[in-house]
Formats: C-alpha cells, structure tokens, sequence
C-alpha cells in the first residue's frame, strides 16, 4: 500500500500553480544574477506592498537557513536568544543557529501551544550578566506557531516590549505567516511591532523551495549580502527563488490559499473524534492518540507525525481538498 502523506505536514504539498507560472515566466532571457535581478526586485517589491514598511528583502533557500542567519544578524557568538521551548530554532533545525552564529546559544521558554507565556521572559531578561553565562541578546517569536495558534499583535507587542527596551533584537519566524494572516492577524502591524528581521515563509504557503528575509532595522542590511554568501544562500539565479512571490502575492494567492488551508484544519477538527490537545487556529490539527491506533493509523494508508509534546499532528495545504479530509477522518472514526 503506498502511503498518503496529504496531511504529514504542508511541505509535502505540490506548488501552487500561481507559484509555477510565476516561475516560468521568470525564465526567459538574460539577466543579472546573485538577487541583482528585474524579477527580484519586483518580488521584493511586493513583500514591502504587503507589509506596508520599507524593508530590506533577500530570498534564501529554506525557513532553517532563514532563521538561522537572520538569528546570527541579531547575536554575538558568546550571546543567547529566547524562543518558545518548542519553536523550531530550539528544536528541528540541528543547531543551525549556533552553527551559523559561531556559537550563540538559545534559551527555552515554556507557554502553551507554543506561546511565550509573558512571565517567563522575566527570569532571562532580568538575569545579571555573568562571564559563564551567554547573556541575552535577540528574541525569537513564531507566529503561527509550531501548534498552530496564532499570535494577536497585542500579544506580540506585550512579548516584544520589555524586549527592545533592553535594545535587545527581534526575530519573527514566519513559516506559516499566511495562515497567521488568513486567521485575522494583521501584517502590517509587524514592522511597527519592534521586529527587526522577519522571515516570511514560502515553501509551507505552496511556493517551491523560497523564503523570504524582510529586515526591518536596514542598519542590519549593511553587508547582508556577504553574509548570506558565505551561508551558501546568495544563488547566482536568485531570480527563480524571487519569482514565485510575485505569483503568489501579486494574485493574492498567499492568503487565499492559506485560508482554504485554515478552512480544511476546521473541518478535520469538526469530525475528529479523537481529543484536540491544541486550539485549531491555523492549518494544523493536534490530538490524543495512542500508539497502537497511530500504527492502525499507518497500516490504513494514511502518514502523521507524533509530535513534540506527544499529541499526533495533521496539517493541511493549499492543496488539502475537502474530500480527502472526510476520507481521512471516516478512518479516524473507524480506529476511535
């Protein structure tokens, strides 16, 4: 039996076809390269009009390389970031950021569905320097997060202001910022949030392999370039990582389709009837379920992970269609 992956997690999607034509009209004639490119600019152009701030845009090859360098813009090597215990930085990228940033470490957070509970950030920001201990230096956010709840703007500022007023940085993970956006969180409020880089993902929203780096705080553009260049993420045809943002922003696509994403995620949790361990505010679905039905689960056909904090996670995609999720949760009916 092959194995269905619709619901594993939203990188197993194909790309959208705004996505595709987009990058089949980038691939006519000369250009200059290294991001130098017409179809760069206007992708860069249109994160700006969606974001309504004037900041810096470099696109890169994956959301790990993304966090990672924009973390390594924000720290010294001896210095530390805060994130949720559970954010993908601490958690799904091999210590990238420490890679990428010579050293600097990260500090766990707790808050539930992958929200910083407020309190904690008091214990860290608060702490006395001391030479044994990597001090505080960026925070790091998620939105929506790794248990799909979404972050208001309130939320964020209350997060993001003790922070800046240490003159602390910023990081924004935005992996499923389109879900976020889809779910009523507003992106234009970001940049007047205090964030300085922002990561807007594409691959998870239905693009190829994209995603794209906003720097708020341009004072951390200066040499962003050789910077990216010695990560390995400054492509001499950076025009094919930029293009399919045109497609997918300039057709509103980006939204649209995290919607129906968001839209099927409720619809799974309507018929599952297995416990909801998280609120369904994105695209995702976590429940309570034992091991012997998650193998029953495999054995039918159908792939999902077990997560972190043990709840067993279904994602849907812009290409999640409704008849697949009735499929899937009459199988889910059948194990309960």
């Amino acid at each position: 039996m092959t194995a269905r992956y619709d619901f594993a997690s939203d990188n197993t999607a194909p790309a959208a076809p705004e996505a595709i034509e987009a990058l089949a009209a980038a691939n006519t004639g000369f250009t200059s390269g290294y991001g130098t490119d017409p179809v760069s600019a206007r992708a860069a152009d249109l994160v700006r009009e969606m974001l309504d701030a004037d900041a810096e845009v470099r696109f890169v090859a994956s959301g790990t390389a993304a966090n990672a360098i924009a973390l390594s813009t924000l720290c010294r090597p001896f210095e530390a970031v805060l994130a949720h215990e559970h954010a993908h930085v601490c958690t799904d990228e091999t210590g990238a950021p420490g890679f990428f940033g010579h050293g600097l470490g990260l500090v766990g957070l707790p808050g539930s569905s992958g929200r910083i509970d407020p309190e904690a950030l008091e214990g860290p920001l608060n702490a006395p320097d001391v030479s044994y201990r990597q001090p505080v230096a960026a925070l790091s956010l998620t939105n929506a997060t790794e248990y799909g709840a979404v972050y208001s703007a309130e939320a964020l500022k209350a997060l993001i202001a003790p922070v800046k007023a240490r003159g602390y940085g910023v990081h924004l993970d935005g992996a499923r910022l389109a879900n976020a956006a889809a779910a009523g969180f507003d992106l234009t409020r970001i940049a007047g949030l205090g964030v300085d880089i922002l990561v807007i993902g594409g691959t998870k929203a239905g693009m190829p392999p994209t995603e794209a780096v906003a720097i708020f705080d341009r004072g951390l553009a200066r040499r962003f370039d050789a910077r990216l260049k010695q990560a390995g993420q400054l492509p001499s045809k950076g025009r094919f990582y930029a293009a399919p943002f045109i497609g997918m922003l300039g057709s509103g696509a980006f939204v649209r389709h995290a919607a129906h994403a968001n839209a099927m995620a409720r619809r799974l949790a309507d018929l599952m009837p297995f416990p909801l361990r998280h609120p369904v505010e994105a695209n995702a679905v976590f429940v309570d379920m034992d091991d012997e039905r998650l193998s029953r689960l495999h054995a039918s056909g159908w792939f999902a992970y077990r997560f972190i904090d043990g709840s067993v996670r279904f994602m849907c995609s812009w290409a999640t269609t409704p008849e697949a999720v009735d499929s899937l949760a009459e199988t889910l009916q059948g194990l309960a």
